[in-house]
């Protein structure tokens, strides 16, 4: 009689042959599903620190913007975005004396239409050019100086760091920022320029406000002192000659 092997042996032997063949006919994994649009609205709210930019960036439809370009076309943007604290931390009443048209821009100052990376912030061509403008569409701009792998930013009026990034794979990088980049424009307006003062004022006969023409004297009152005893005194020689000729005839 043949030896037999133990139940628990052969078991053994089996599960490793059960396992490969289940492995071959096992569906391929599937394939990690697309990420979505970019929503800049997404990308901050899950930091959970820019809800005060987040709210500008909706009321002035800035964002919507921003989402629309990066998903659209083939521009990159660079955010930089200012923390709950960096608005915390503006001077009392600075967001209450601008109007909603300088609202708008303040919130553009932050909004660069090129991607930049982090490198490419250290060594960049200054001044770039940010989304926001002036009330004769002078474009507002941004100065960056880089040194040891820090990068500086500057509005003319607020300058301050740029440090972690928020995100950083194109078409969109945004970085977080500890001050809000409030231009000069708002803080140093220019003087007014030759070009507003107001044209000299002219006379009601259509002629300048220069009064020496008007205050010139007359043939009449020019003549001279002298002159008028000269002419004085010959009337009164001729009328007492006269009369010498009336008394010897």
């Amino acid at each position: 009689m043949a030896h037999q092997k133990p139940l628990p042996l052969i078991l053994l032997s089996i599960i490793p042959l059960f396992f490969i063949l289940t492995q071959a006919q096992s569906p391929t994994a599937p394939a990690p599903a697309p990420s979505g649009p970019i929503d800049i609205f997404a990308i901050l709210k899950k930091e959970g620190q820019y809800n005060t930019f987040i709210k500008f960036l909706n009321e002035s439809q800035v964002g919507n913007q921003i989402n629309n370009q990066v998903n659209n076309s083939n521009q990159g943007m660079t955010v930089l975005a200012p923390s709950d604290n960096a608005f915390n931390n503006l001077p009392s009443g600075t967001l209450n004396q601008l109007n909603d048209q300088q609202k708008v821009q303040l919130i553009l100052n932050h909004v660069i239409p090129k991607f930049y990376t982090f490198d490419d912030l250290q060594t960049v061509s200054n001044p770039v050019r940010t989304q926001a403008t002036g009330p004769k569409g002078e474009p507002f701009g941004l100065n960056f100086t880089g040194n040891n792998n820090q990068v500086n930013v500057s509005s003319g009026s607020v300058v301050t760091n740029i440090y972690n990034a928020i995100r950083k794979d194109p078409p969109l990088a945004v970085y977080q920022l500890d001050k809000v980049l409030v231009p000069s424009e708002f803080t140093d307006p220019k003087a007014p320029s030759s070009d507003d003062a107001p044209a000299p004022a002219k006379a009601k006969n259509g002629t300048s406000g220069d009064k020496t023409t008007a205050d010139e004297p007359s043939p009449a009152s020019s003549t001279k002192p002298n002159d008028a005893k000269r002419i004085s005194g010959g009337i009164l020689g001729l009328i007492c000659g006269v009369f010498l000729m009336g008394t010897l005839s």
